[in-house]
This record gives C-alpha cells, structure tokens and sequence, in this order.
C-alpha cells in the first residue's frame, strides 16, 4: 500500500493524492509512505522517484545494519524497528529532502501510522517540514525499544527476589533468554546510537540549531538504553557466576563427603583383604573370638579416622 500525505505552500494538507501530482510547483512539501508494498509498488522507488540502485536495494535486502548515505538531493537512512513480544527486527528506509520525506517498510508499524495520524489531527506538525517529521518517526522507533529494556529488567528483579539456593534448571534457562532478548536489543540500540552520532554531527543533514538539539534528545536516549543494557547485562553475569559457583560449591561438598567415606573403609577394606585370604596357617582364624576383635578393631579404625578428620576441620566446609 502507498499512502501520500502533501502541503501545499498555503499551509493547506492534502491526503492520498497520486504520486504523479505530487510534483505540483503548489506543493511545498510531501510524504510518500510505502507500507507492506507489492514489487509493483516497489518499482515505483526506481521508475519514479529515482532513487539511487544501491539505497534501492537496500530496501529490498532485508535488515541491513542502521546507516546514513548522502545521495545527490537527498540523504538515506536505514532504521531499526522492534515488534511484538518476541522483539522481531523490522528495518525502515527514509529518503529525506527538503521538499519530501519516502518512508518504506515491509512490516506494519504503529509507530508510523501514530505519527500520520497525529499529523492529519495536528496540522500545525505539518508545516515543520521533512527534517523534524524524520526526527519524530527516530523518536517514537527508539521510545519503542523502552518497554523491552524494563520489561528485562523486571524480570531480573524477579529472579534477584527468588530464595537464595534456588538453582533450578528452569531458572538458568530464563537467565539465559534473558541475555539473548538482551543481545537483540542491544544489536539495535548501538548502530542506532552511531547513527545518531553521525546525524548530529552532519552539516549536510541538520543545518539548523533548534534541530541538532531534537537529535540530540534521541541521541540522549540510546545513551540511556546503553546504559541499562549493559547493566542488565553484568546482572546476567553474576546471576549467572553465582549460580555456577553454588554448583561448583555443591559438587566440592558432595565430592568431600564422598572422599571421607571412601578414607574410612580403605583401611576397613584392607583388613577386610587380609582376612579373605585362603592361606591354612592364619592362626587368628582358629582364636575363638578372633571375628569380634578384628570387628572391635575395625570400628575402632573407622571411629579413630572419623574423629581425626573433625578435628581436622574437614567437616566445617560444608
């Protein structure tokens, strides 16, 4: 679908008039919105507007990295977009003029359609013409990511309020979504904060002081989002760290308790050895209460090396 919104030079708003009209010299300024286009409609980027090949096949190629081109006229950028719980990637190509702005995307956006919206009910948004449109569309994209970066950090809060000891597999497993819902956002907060970076420091693109300042504000906010990825981020890691460190300290545990019963029957054993072999002359075979003594002396044994590993502190580890 193709949508066109235009203003005239007397302030007037036209809406969904061909694209053949909009290059009418009464038209002070347009916006050309391709939503979920068909190739059909897609072609019109080349046989119409004339966009440059590559810029064009940027759009066509799917998730490119977040950028800025200057092409002669006009600049390209390429934007990030979250969707749905699932945080899917969706990419937004702007041609920004002075006299047009040229939205495509592939997706659905309600970012997008809140922001024609408010123009078609604030006709007073519509007179500031294609640069702060662009820096509207940046801001509202980038005030989607917030949800995702608390919704995150409220699920760590959730996992930091569990019982200390809880290290069910089920909770290292929502540690780890964690850290890739983590890794997808921050795969989208960075380029874009190198992107804002560039635009700020664009003469080509923001000429004007009042309008360095409004980037600046978005810019402002990916710094913010940088900030709490990567703090959720080192939360994942000692989550994650101490939870390793339990089971390495469970395991020590498990492996101590396991070494001192072994100590205690190696020399229970041995006697044991000794006095299962079938040699004729073992004269502690014929004494009559040969089989309670060497019992008495293999308790002794067990209770003598119990005693002596507490005092050595061996059970104070645990």
């Amino acid at each position: 679908m193709i949508r066109t919104l235009a203003v005239k030079k007397d302030g007037t708003l036209l809406l969904d008039i061909p694209i053949q009209q909009l290059n009418d010299p009464q038209i002070k300024w347009y916006w050309v919105d391709f939503n979920t286009p068909s190739m059909e409609e897609t072609s019109k980027l080349t046989d119409h507007f004339h966009f440059h090949p590559l810029a064009v096949k940027d759009c066509l190629h799917h998730l490119q990295r977040p950028k800025m081109d200057y092409c002669e006229g006009y600049q390209f950028l390429i934007l990030h977009a979250l969707k749905g719980p699932q945080m899917k990637l969706e990419e937004v190509d702007l041609f920004v003029a002075e006299n047009f702005l040229v939205s495509f995307h592939y997706a659905n956006l309600e970012e997008i359609d809140d922001i024609w919206e408010r123009i078609i009910q604030h006709q007073d948004l519509a007179q500031k013409g294609p640069v702060f449109l662009t820096y509207k569309l940046i801001d509202k994209l980038v005030d989607a990511y917030f949800p995702y970066a608390h919704r995150i950090e409220d699920q760590l809060n959730e996992i930091e309020s569990k019982p200390r000891g809880s290290t069910s597999k089920a909770l290292i497993d929502q540690i780890f979504q964690v850290r890739r819902d983590l890794s997808k956002l921050r795969r989208t907060v960075i380029p874009m904060s190198d992107l804002l970076y560039r635009m700020i420091n664009s003469e080509r693109f923001i000429q004007r002081k009042d309008q360095r300042v409004l980037f600046q504000h978005i810019y402002n906010h990916l710094i913010k989002l940088s900030y709490m990825i990567e703090s959720s981020r080192e939360i994942t890691s000692d989550i994650r760290d101490n939870y390793l460190s339990l089971n390495s300290y469970r395991m020590n545990t498990i492996m101590t308790t396991l070494t001192v019963i072994s100590a205690i029957f190696i020399p229970l054993t041995f006697i044991v050895g000794v006095y299962g072999m079938n040699f004729e002359h073992m004269p502690e075979l014929k004494w009559r209460y040969g089989y309670f003594m060497v019992l008495g002396f293999m308790l002794v044994v067990g209770v003598g090396m119990l005693t002596w590993f507490k005092i050595k502190g061996w059970f104070n580890q645990h």
